[in-house]
């Protein structure tokens, strides 16, 4: 098997490298020139930004200047303030021109001191070759038209180098009255903001030129802005990637020397600080970085990513590691099966690494930095996650044979063991205790006792009718009623084993609403004749299933963790104990200390502790007895958060067994098993997280859409996928292990989806508290009125309704064609999907509450203190 595994994990490491491989071909492109026409050129440097009037010095300003000597004829400047008026006068010891630039703005006091500041520097200046008033001023529509005009008429009167103002091709064509104003057009040609693709984007520019040559023939066309981000959002078409930006300059600049263009290349360096004005994409239009460093090769051919290399080797390695830990006791995983774990683990190495190293090829901030934590941590949990969905979907549909194989030993001549059966309960309805207790007077085993134990039952017209039917049944039935009595159900069942007969060698407990099968016991003491063997289960199962739509979601829910879950935990001795339908060696019992009553999910606990102390436990998947299941909504949800909630308790008190820091009897198979079974539910928790989070920050980037940008593509379409994938991963097991219909699988997923927020509330407040109450399923609840019922989903409607606001608001205020717009409004919806599953199950039983069928409450009462 070991062989098997190292072959399918090298095909894979293969496979793996040939696709790094594949997509980081070397793609030729023209070469560089030795001199471009022109740079634009920012000279902040790293934490410098105009903003907060933070600029740099004229030495910094020479050793930018210094650097492009030699690479360029031409530098396109912005602004006169301060030390960016300086750039004209020390351009000159570099045979550098300059086309310097005015800012201009509201800002009328200060546009003044910058047109008189323009004036007065290029005429001190031969460096002076043209003269630029303000920047997209018609575009962003900071002053009328008119006053623009007249800013650039003063200028061409001043001055005797040509004036121009800049703007995008489309404004000069929509305003080309703008023309007869200026010397020249200064226009922006920046196709990536029009979403086209890198491919298709020079001669995208080339039309546009044509355009404007037709409209405006006698005026000189100046390119004043023309580039490609190397960072950034995908805008329809349009990736932002280092690569795309070397191959778009690169043929550019081939293409404006054929066609005879005078051009600035949008920019020199990278300007950090515009990602407040611009977004994050702003950041990254230089050829070289902050750090003055090159971006891309100048003449040889381009690679998508660089150093691909290492990143497959990372990813390589790390999926190696991965598979290891999957198909580490993977003796019964048939082919099909490891094949499906090595897809996953690749899947899931190949695109943690991709994310990762995306997210560190950007400029920090401190926001920046606190998302990236939030986002990295995210994404940890989601991989987790999805391989441990993978490795129980591989080993519920592809093994061979039973890892692990516990008989039912025959009695021989040996009697059979003696059986004390534990029915706690609390304010039940006698009618429905009645009919449990005549199922255990029929069953077929001669050896056994019936203790009932209820506990703090004030009313005596419930408790006595079935004390009194206790005693008619015979003395194997004993009935206690104990008040005051503490401990909840644990405090009943340890009351009940310290009055059990001495001779009992095994406790079986069912909850009072359970009517068992005349074979349970026949059929499963035998397997405690195995010595190691210290609990026996059989699965929860309900006979109102198809009593109401809304039971028949709930039981549909329920089939996926006996069936499914159960099953595969079985095979590495890891069962889940849940609360009924279970026998426990009493020996063992007391050995261990007993029913914990500090949790309140006490039978998982129960069987935890067991575990720990190296018995064995046997799960049989087979129907021995029927309860009642939740009757009403709330008390599904009611019942689930004491299931999660228990869980984080037991997880706090038993985290050095489960995570193997401290001395303890489980294996590896069983710490996973308990410690990934969970696993889901504290995803539920994290995402509670999540969702307040997202909507923080949706809610940003609808008041500031230019200064928030959505998180990466790639974080989007991990948090989809795995969705996508449960999803798959439920309707492909309930079909082939559950044998269940379309119809039904949709309702288990609806049903599960609906308790998302109860169950996210549950772990989220067992991680920061102790003690919550034990909270019991009531078996005698009134039917609640449809406006009860929806306050049970206050919350869950509120942040649906939330959500969805969110995933339209960004889309609304968003830039159109940004794809991680669209992969965040789509996760935004998806996110809302749970929250309105718990609306729609809430009205779909509210409905059928509303249309009563006559069935009397007392058996349609709600599942009992279940855990686990």
């Amino acid at each position: 098997m070991a062989r098997a595994n190292i072959i399918t994990g090298l095909a894979a490491a293969v496979l793996a490298f040939c696709i790094w491989a594949g997509l980081n071909r070397p793609e030729p492109e023209p070469p560089w020139p030795d001199r471009v026409q022109g740079f634009c050129l920012s000279p902040m440097q790293a934490g410098q930004s105009p903003l907060i009037k933070k600029y740099p010095t004229s030495g910094e300003i020479t050793s930018d200047l210094a650097l492009l000597a030699g690479k360029t004829f031409a530098v396109r400047t912005y602004a006169v303030e301060y030390t960016l008026g300086d750039v004209a006068a020390l351009a000159g010891r570099f045979g550098i021109n300059v086309a310097l630039g005015a800012w201009v703005d509201a800002d009328g006091p200060k546009t003044e001191a910058e047109i008189e500041d323009l004036i007065r520097t290029a005429r001190s200046n031969a460096t002076v070759v043209r003269a630029i008033v303000g920047n997209e001023v018609v575009l962003r529509g900071d002053i009328p038209k008119t006053s623009l005009i007249g800013y650039l008429d003063r200028v061409r009167s001043a001055l005797d180098v040509p004036v121009s103002t800049a703007e995008p091709w489309h404004v000069w064509l929509k305003h080309p009255d703008l023309a007869d104003h200026v010397d020249f057009l200064a226009v922006h040609m920046l196709p990536y903001w029009e979403g086209v693709h890198v491919d298709a984007a020079v001669d995208y520019v080339v039309r546009q030129m044509e355009k404007l040559k037709d409209r405006f023939p006698r005026k000189p066309i100046v390119i004043a802005e023309v580039g490609w981000p190397s960072h950034g959002r995908t805008r329809k078409a349009a990736v932002a990637s280092p690569s795309n930006e070397a191959t778009f300059l690169r043929r550019f600049i081939e293409r404006a020397r054929k066609e005879n263009y005078i051009y600035y290349l949008m920019e020199a360096f990278d300007q950090p600080w515009k990602r407040e004005t611009e977004g994050a994409v702003g950041a990254y239009w230089g050829v070289y970085d902050i750090h003055r460093k090159e971006k891309f090769p100048f003449t040889a051919p381009i690679v998508a990513v660089p150093n691909w290399y290492v990143l497959a080797g990372i990813s390589v390695l790390l999926a190696g590691i991965i598979m290891a830990l999957l198909l580490a006791d993977s003796g019964t995983l048939q082919r099909r099966g490891r094949h499906f774990l090595a897809v996953m683990a690749y899947f899931a190495a190949t695109a943690a690494v991709w994310i990762v190293h995306d997210y560190f090829h950007q400029y920090w901030t401190w926001g920046t930095v606190l998302v990236g934590a939030m986002m990295l941590a995210g994404l940890v949990g989601v991989i987790l996650i999805l391989l441990t969905e993978a490795h129980e979907w591989a080993e519920a549909l592809w093994t061979a044979g039973s890892r692990r194989t516990v008989q039912s030993l025959a009695l021989g001549n040996r009697p059979p063991p003696f059986i004390s059966i534990h029915v706690p309960a609390y304010n039940e309805p006698p009618s429905m205790l009645k009919e449990t207790l005549d199922a255990l007077n029929h069953l077929d085993y001669p050896h056994y006792e019936v203790l009932v134990v209820d506990n703090n039952t004030r009313d005596r017209r419930q408790w006595k009718p079935v004390a009194d039917y206790c005693i008619a049944l015979g003395p194997r039935f004993r009935f206690f009623h104990v008040s005051p009595l503490s401990g909840f159900k644990a405090g009943a069942l340890n009351f009940a084993l310290d009055h059990t007969h001495p001779h009992a060698q095994i406790v079986a407990v069912i909850d009072s609403d359970y009517q068992v099968e005349p074979d349970w016991l026949k059929d499963l003491a035998p397997y405690f004749h195995h010595p190691e063997v210290a609990l026996v289960q059989a699965p929860q199962d309900y006979r109102d299933g198809q009593g109401s739509a809304f039971k028949a979601m709930c039981h549909s829910e329920y089939k996926g963790f006996f069936h499914i879950g159960m099953v595969t935990r079985n095979a590495r001795n890891a069962i889940i104990q849940h609360g009924t339908m279970t026998m426990v060696r009493r020996a063992a019992l007391e050995s261990v200390g007993g029913w914990g009553t500090w949790c309140i999910t006490e039978d998982a606990e129960l069987g935890l502790r067991l575990f720990e102390h190296g018995y064995q436990g046997v799960y049989i998947a087979k129907s021995y007895g029927k309860g009642l299941m939740p009757h009403t909504f709330g008390d599904y949800q009611r019942q689930r958060f004491r299931w999660a909630y228990g869980a984080m308790q037991i997880m706090r008190r038993h985290a050095g067994h489960l995570l193997g820091y401290s001395a303890h009897g489980l294996d590896l198979g069983q710490r996973y098993h308990f410690v990934a079974g969970w696993l889901p539910w504290l995803a539920d928790g994290a995402n509670l997280v999540f969702n307040l989070f997202a909507l923080l920050l949706s809610a940003v980037m609808i008041i500031a859409p230019q200064r928030a940008d959505p998180p990466l593509a790639a974080i989007s379409m991990m948090l989809l996928t795995l969705f996508v994938f449960k999803i798959c991963k439920i309707v492909y097991l309930y079909r082939n292990r559950v044998n269940a219909g379309m119809a039904q699988t949709a309702a288990a997923i609806l049903a599960g989806l609906s308790l998302s927020h109860t169950v996210a509330k549950a772990v989220l407040l067992g991680i920061a508290t102790h003690g919550f109450p034990f909270q019991r399923t009531p078996k005698h609840a009134a039917a609640a009125s449809c406006f009860k019922g929806a306050g049970t989903v206050v919350q869950e409607g509120a942040m649906m309704m939330f959500l969805l606001a969110a995933s339209f608001g960004v889309l609304l205020s968003g830039v159109p064609g940004n794809l991680d717009l669209y992969l965040w409004s789509a996760l935004l919806a998806v996110q809302a999907m749970p929250y309105a599953a718990a609306v729609i199950v809430m009205r779909v039983d509210a409905g059928c509450r509303a249309a009563p069928s006559g069935q009397d409450h007392t058996n349609s009462a709600s599942l009992a203190r279940k855990a686990g």
